[in-house]
């Protein structure tokens, strides 16, 4: 399985909508993990999330 994305492209996550950043890969068994950051406006702080990339879009 190849990447998708590059450092610091902006991504879509399929399930929620988000759009975040992508911070690194991190290789799994199976496939790669992306290390992906987007901006809580609620609790005004930058949040990471660690996400399969079949679960990311491009975001337009």
């Amino acid at each position: 399985m190849k990447r998708l994305f590059k450092k610091g492209e902006r991504v879509k996550n399929r399930r929620d909508g988000k759009v975040m950043e992508v911070l690194k890969y991190i290789k799994d068994k199976s496939s790669y993990l992306v290390e992906c950051a987007w901006f809580d406006l609620e609790k005004k702080e930058i949040r990471t999330y660690k996400l399969k990339q079949d679960k990311l879009l491009k975001a337009s």
